[in-house]
């Protein structure tokens, strides 16, 4: 999901949002109450979640190689 930076006109308060795509853009800030919340125009940001990534599945690629090939060599 996409994190979106918001910043408010009226008290200067500035924040991230995890929102979806196709959530409505915030207005009313969650310090002041005022509804002068507006979306910042900013670097892309997202978060990956479940398995396929490189985080979890690439990662120890080299190690389990290493294990598996050392067994394989021995079994003959």
């Amino acid at each position: 999901m996409p994190i979106y930076e918001y910043r408010c006109d009226g008290c200067g308060h500035e924040m991230e949002l995890i929102q979806k795509m196709s959530d409505d853009p915030m207005k009313d800030c969650p310090v002041c109450k005022e509804s002068k919340l507006k979306k910042l125009i900013s670097a892309a940001g997202f978060r990956l979640k479940g398995g396929g990534w490189y985080e979890t599945d690439f990662k120890n690629s080299k190690n389990s190689k290493k294990s598996s090939g050392s067994g394989q060599s021995g079994g003959s």
